[in-house]
């Protein structure tokens, strides 16, 4: 499908706004979406909690600023909703790391284990799994699950391995990593920490092991936010997509924030490639024409909500909260 790119002479966010009340639309932006999506939407948070929030509205229209595996989990969570993304290209570097057919090849080989699957991944791998887990939610349900159950956890093996030092449990990690918190140098950081004395490091957990033994605290994007916002200094390092500075920015304009930096010494390779193909002019046509629509077959739906619903009921109480808990103490 050809998306229209020229709209000369056309007030973009005037037209978003008028679509969005006669189509009875909610606009959804995820953190790591460019900062105008940002101030356009409804609600800005963490994908799993902009899904739920979304279900609870009577809007016949989800506009997800996103990609593909959130929309997806809207349309799982509101099936009589239609769900449109800006640009279907809009993957995630995990979920391509998980081909379905690969995950249910390892799963036979591995009978005895039960699949704890981070919510980076498709409708057709949390299809073959038995809970999803985001980072906010993954260590209370481990807590949940008996110590001499064996456990499956993908596709994130960063994520994995963070819970499983952090726990003590053994985990059989799929081998996924986010070419987003990949690209973080532990030595520039380092760097960027001799710069700024006594300036804490917040840290996603899909960041590898190098970068999070430098962290002050290691959370969801919404558990560094309020990080941010609780800690006394007024200088704060952030390792995770840089667009969410702009929340903080906003939020606290007295305090600093410093995006972590790439291999090249600044932070423009963390930026998510998949995240940045959504635009406020597709935003516009996906209103305007209803497409691309995400579409989901209802046996493959159900299988995939009954993941999710199974992450709900051991630990509905996370959604929205986004909390690891402190990596360290600053200063030990």
């Amino acid at each position: 499908m050809t998306i229209q790119t020229s709209f000369t002479g056309v007030d973009i966010r005037a037209e978003i706004d008028r679509l969005r009340k006669e189509r009875n639309a909610v606009i959804l932006a995820h953190y790591y979406q460019k900062p105008e999506l940002q101030d356009i939407a409804d609600f800005v948070g963490d994908s799993l909690d902009l899904s739920k929030k979304a279900q609870a509205t009577d809007a016949d229209v989800i506009a997800f600023c996103g990609v593909r595996f959130m929309a997806e989990t809207a349309k799982i969570l509101s099936p009589q909703k239609i769900v449109v993304l800006p640009d279907m290209d809009a993957g995630c570097s995990l979920e391509d790391s998980c081909p379905p057919d690969q995950f249910a090849a390892f799963r036979a080989a591995h009978p005895d284990h039960i699949a704890l699957t981070y919510i980076n991944c498709s409708a057709e791998v949390k299809g073959l799994s038995d809970v999803i887990v985001t980072s906010s939610s993954a260590e209370a349900i481990l807590a949940k699950i008996p110590p001499e159950q064996k456990i499956i956890f993908g596709p994130d093996r960063n994520l994995g391995g963070y819970l499983a030092r952090k726990t003590g449990r053994d985990l059989l990690l799929w081998p996924g990593v986010c070419i987003v918190h990949e690209a973080f140098s532990e030595t520039e950081l380092l760097k960027l920490k001799a710069q700024h004395p006594g300036a804490p490091v917040a840290a996603h957990p899909e960041c590898p092991a190098v970068i999070l033994d430098h962290a002050d605290y290691v959370g969801s994007t919404r558990g560094i936010l309020e990080y941010a916002s609780a800690m006394p200094g007024d200088t704060l390092i952030v390792a995770t997509e840089p667009h969410i500075i702009h929340q903080m920015e906003k939020a606290m304009p007295h305090k600093r924030f410093i995006g972590a930096p790439g291999a090249d010494g600044n932070c423009n390779c963390n930026i998510c490639p998949y995240m940045a193909l959504n635009t406020m002019e597709k935003l516009y046509v996906a209103l305007r024409d209803l497409e691309p629509r995400i579409e989901i077959e209802e046996g493959l739906r159900l299988r995939a909500k009954k993941s999710l619903d199974a992450m709900l009921a051991m630990a509905s109480g996370t959604v929205g909260q986004g909390d690891l808990g402190p990596a360290r103490v600053t200063g030990e």
